[in-house]
């Protein structure tokens, strides 16, 4: 999925039509999930089993989905492990 792909109105945010409509209203609802003014307002309100349940899932789902490399740059936004010894 490239990003122009990834670009939806949220108003046409929909699951279970079809792959592609899925992931770009995954992208969207992800997006908005992730908003600061959002999780400011949502976080204090959740109680400790609804964070370590959210923290459990999406843990889960990275991974069963990327490679150890792939979770420290696309996740973690370093390089590998093994790197982070050597001088930058």
């Amino acid at each position: 999925m490239n990003e122009e792909v990834a670009e939806i109105d949220f108003a046409r945010i929909c699951f279970g039509l079809d792959r592609d409509t899925d992931e770009r209203s995954l992208a969207v609802f992800l997006r908005l999930f992730s908003r600061d003014e959002l999780l400011r307002t949502l976080i204090p309100r959740l109680a400790d089993e609804d964070i370590m349940q959210l923290v459990d899932t999406v843990t889960g789902i990275l991974r069963k989905h990327l490679e150890e490399e792939e979770y420290h740059e696309l996740f973690l936004c370093e390089g590998h492990p093994a790197d982070s010894s050597e001088p930058a």
